[in-house]
């Protein structure tokens, strides 16, 4: 295994013990956001363990994975309804917040420069990986704005709410799109050969 499907493995473990924190932390609060969130990041480490354990690139690999976040991008619809809504956000300590920024800015901004350094490449496991975290990282963005919101700063309820609806929208545009280009992309690599 190459030096880059060790990292996303390294990832992959991280997302997961992020989706366990969200659905922990769900099923105590009883935070239906909290418990979506966590799902999307299980579907979304499953399809990173399939595409790093994948043998060869294959087109069922990329189609399969970007039809996945094609309908994951659905689902994320329900969710920023479910954070318009009903469920305004969690206030956390400054110090949490500031960890927070740093790990969805950090994670955005590899995500972006992987995914350019990716557009290079013909293999399709590379590129799909790179798209998952990509969609990953503009997740985690959303998140860290809606607790942003509701921790610093004296918005009014209409003016969150607008917030949440415009970059959850952007989000889930996003992850459609990702999901799309690989559904669509006939230039990759079919094999490791």
């Amino acid at each position: 295994m190459d030096r880059t499907f060790k990292i996303a493995l390294a990832i992959l473990l991280f997302n997961i013990a992020f989706a366990i924190y969200h659905i922990a932390q769900g099923l105590y609060t009883h935070s239906r956001w909290l418990l979506t969130i966590g799902v999307y990041y299980v579907v979304l480490s499953s399809v990173r363990f399939v595409v790093i354990k994948a043998k060869r690139n294959g087109r069922l690999l990329t189609v399969s994975s970007g039809i996945i976040l094609m309908i994951l991008s659905v689902t994320l619809v329900g969710t920023v309804i479910l954070a318009v809504i009903r469920d305004r956000g969690i206030v956390m300590h400054e110090i949490a917040m500031i960890a927070m920024a740093l790990y969805s800015f950090t994670k955005i901004t590899l995500a972006i420069i992987n995914l350019v350094r990716a557009r290079k490449s013909n293999s399709a496991r590379l590129i799909t990986l790179r798209n998952v975290s990509l969609a990953d990282a503009c997740v985690s963005i959303f998140t860290l704005q809606r607790s942003m919101l509701v921790s610093f700063g004296d918005m009014s309820v209409a003016d969150i709410r607008i917030f949440n609806a415009a970059t959850g929208a952007a989000v889930c545009i996003v992850v459609f799109l990702l999901g799309m280009w690989l559904v669509k992309s006939d230039r990759l690599k079919q094999s490791d050969a």
